[in-house]
């Protein structure tokens, strides 16, 4: 199952590629991709459970919020 999201207010290109690093170290994540300039990350979850996609979603949600206090993710 692959989702896109906006992601706003991420200040920098390079936080945006640790962002998308972490991301991709996290269980259940096949691929993450996060375009800095169009604030879109995409992410192929290793499961079609939503139920697993919800629990990546708020490590992802953490990952974001330790780098990027002021980023939303939608």
């Amino acid at each position: 199952m692959k989702k896109s999201f906006s992601i706003k207010n991420i200040d920098c290109a390079n936080c945006a590629a640790k962002i998308e690093e972490r991301i991709n170290k996290l269980d259940g994540v096949k691929e993450a991709t996060l375009n800095f300039m169009m604030e879109k990350l995409t992410i192929e979850f290793s499961s079609f459970s939503e139920e697993d996609a919800l629990k990546v979603m708020k490590d992802v949600e953490k990952i974001v919020n330790k780098i990027e206090p002021d980023a939303t993710i939608k």
